[in-house]
């Protein structure tokens, strides 16, 4: 099993390529480790926005550190999944080394390290990416420039055929047909980094009138373009995060029901990572039962995803409608209205070409309502029987046998600062101690 990089035992760490390729040595060490050691309860997280392996595996370091304490004797291994996705360097994690968004240049520059991340998560491209930087670097006047960054962007970001990642950006379905791109890849660059360099400005200026205020000036557009690049990287991750699941993260589940039926598998997913493990319920081979809980933590996808059928539209559904009913047991999805990346950029980068507002009348709380809103800040919707619960709640009542249940964590989950407010404030012993719940392996209110 190699020496864990985390300070639980079992643990074991699942590797996959952007395609949902396995790293096979790694998988097999798994399979045969949790039947050697007798693992009862293999609980399996999936981060979501990380630089390199070490951001991922300090982030399962701490979060799974307090469950030992938590369940003593209920035979827990642990599995940390590690995809190739990344984060931008000025984006805070609290508690996290190098993650102060105050040290970062304010000039909407490529940083060094977000640089490199962009070149180790989408190799082949440096190219692009050189040339993305330099237009950063100087911010050209003219509106040609900016098209042209916003064609770079596209470029980097597009899926190079034959792979399979293609299949798996979109969270809805209209009449069969998967959504198409969003309106940041498809539509004006000018326009939409004239809109998102006004969601930045509001989400930088202090609270109250000032807030209003910030709508009315004039944003600078490059900005607006550093922004359009992050959120489409960010779609990449999230298209990603479905090949890798479906493809990838399900199919070795099934392997491991084959291998230790007697397992309880264990689900657990933040930002993108919640993404990836909603999709390996679609990946598991038929008949298997062993996923016996799923959390997802501040989940990047659309809040419609398990829907049948969406309010907006009759003929159109989520996804993953139904694979809920897969688990044997209940599907916890946290959120919070304190994180910014979701309840403010998400529903911009996600929105669909066609529905346009003008940012004039942006309206944030319309936005949290309407039809491109995410998983992460207001829960599923449209899914019938899904129960709410604050979290306090949910430590201390039994939770639903089966289905969806929200629960609201803004008590918790609410530090940070902009661009992505709590995005990712998720390291928390109660956190921790709501997947043990959810998976039935404590009873509520136990632990501290």
């Amino acid at each position: 099993m190699g020496r864990p990089a985390v300070s639980v035992s079992p643990y074991w760490e699942l590797t996959f390529d952007a395609d949902g390729d396995p790293d096979a040595g790694r998988r097999d060490r798994l399979l045969a480790g949790v039947a050697q050691h007798r693992v009862r309860e293999l609980i399996v997280f999936a981060h979501g926005w990380n630089s390199d392996r070490s951001g991922a595996t300090r982030l399962y370091d701490r979060f799974f550190a307090p469950m030992p304490r938590l369940a003593p004797a209920a035979g827990i291994g642990y599995v940390g999944v590690v995809w190739p996705s990344m984060r931008f360097s000025d984006e805070p994690i609290p508690n996290f080394p190098r993650a102060v968004a105050a040290e970062m240049p304010r000039r909407p520059v490529l940083d060094k390290d977000t640089r490199h991340g962009l070149l180790e998560t989408f190799p082949g491209r440096a190219t692009v990416i050189d040339r993305i930087a330099r237009l950063l670097d100087q911010q050209p006047r003219e509106e040609a420039e900016l098209e042209e960054f916003g064609r770079l962007v596209r470029m980097l970001v597009e899926v190079v055929p034959p792979g399979p990642q293609a299949l798996f950006a979109a969270d809805t379905l209209a009449e069969g047909v998967p959504q198409g791109l969003p309106e940041m890849l498809s539509g004006s660059v000018a326009a939409v980094c004239e809109e998102f360099a006004r969601a930045l400005a509001h989400l930088e200026a202090p609270e109250g009138a000032a807030r209003g205020a910030a709508s009315f000036s004039l944003p600078n557009p490059w900005e607006g373009a550093h922004e359009l690049l992050r959120q489409a990287t960010y779609y990449a991750m999230k298209r990603r995060a479905g090949t890798v699941g479906e493809r990838g993260l399900g199919p070795v589940i099934g392997q491991l029901a084959a291998r230790a039926p007697g397992t309880r598998v264990h689900l657990v997913g933040h930002s993108f990572g919640a993404r990836l493990v909603s999709f390996a319920l679609r990946g598991l081979p038929k008949g298997v039962r062993t996923v016996k809980s799923v959390t997802l933590l501040q989940g990047a996808f659309s809040h419609y995803a398990f829907a049948s059928r969406l309010p907006h539209d009759p003929r159109a559904g989520g996804l993953l409608e139904g694979q809920h009913k897969r688990v044997d047991g209940p599907l916890v999805c946290c959120h919070s209205r304190h994180d910014s990346a979701l309840s403010t950029m998400y529903p911009l980068a996600a929105r669909m070409a066609g529905d346009a507002r003008g940012i004039a009348a942006w309206d944030i709380g319309w936005m949290l309502g309407d039809k491109w809103g995410a998983m992460g800040h207001g829960g599923v919707r449209a899914v019938p029987g899904t129960r709410s619960l604050t979290l306090a709640a949910a430590l201390r009542e039994p939770l639903p046998a089966s289905g969806c249940v929200n629960v609201d964590a803004a008590a918790l989950v609410r530090r940070g600062g902009p661009p992505t407010g709590a995005h990712s404030d998720i390291v928390h012993p109660e956190l921790a101690q709501l997947v043990l719940v959810a998976g039935r392996v404590v009873r509520p209110a136990s632990g501290p």
